[in-house]
């Protein structure tokens, strides 16, 4: 699964229609295999994006949890851990 695509259920504040939108972006890069596309393909991977949004947005709204929720900074410091455990400290 491509790096970049958050987990965005169950968080407080709620997740944001633009976080939203990034996950869906990446995400249909990653099945496209492009960052940008054509001219003749641009209104198509718009709609593409379009799409996951408003379906991933009807997921996350319509999922029951019944984790406490989960907070941006919570995560943040969590993928430090991961990051620092992974990579080992940098040495600035």
């Amino acid at each position: 699964m491509c790096r970049n695509i958050r987990v965005l259920l169950n968080f407080e504040p709620p997740t944001t229609d633009e976080e939203v939108r990034a996950a869906a972006l990446q995400y249909v890069r990653k099945v496209s295999g492009t960052r940008k596309p054509s001219k003749a393909n641009e209104a198509l991977f718009e709609q593409a994006v379009e799409d996951v949004a408003r379906v991933t947005r009807a997921l996350v709204r319509e999922m029951e949890t019944h984790s406490p929720p989960r907070t941006r900074e919570g995560e943040a410091a969590k993928a430090k851990a991961r990051g620092a455990k992974r990579y080992g400290a940098r040495v600035a």
